[in-house]
């Protein structure tokens, strides 16, 4: 068995150019069918762990495996969700 725990322990490994990028930080899921549909991936900050984060949402049918220390998905054209700032500038309000 494996819980969330289990996934935030794993890099993420793009197995296209074979880059890390990033740890788990979330899991999304459908509720209306009961099952997860992807899962959010932080990258590295930058010098010194200092810099901008960047967050990659990668869709359940890119994950290729699931290994005891990693997860191997496929990136290629998994755009990095905005920032946080960046949605807040891009909300309209009603």
């Amino acid at each position: 068995m494996m819980n969330t725990e289990n996934f935030e322990e794993k890099d993420v490994i793009d197995v296209g150019c074979g880059r890390r990028i990033g740890c788990v930080t979330a899991l999304e899921f459908d509720p209306c069918e009961g099952r997860i549909t992807g899962l959010v991936v932080s990258g590295d900050a930058g010098f010194l762990g200092f810099g901008k984060r960047e967050k990659t949402q990668i869709p359940w049918c890119r994950i290729k495996k699931i290994g005891e220390d990693v997860i191997l998905v496929d990136a290629e054209g998994c755009p990095p969700l905005p920032s946080p700032r960046e949605e807040r500038k891009n909300c309209r309000k009603c």
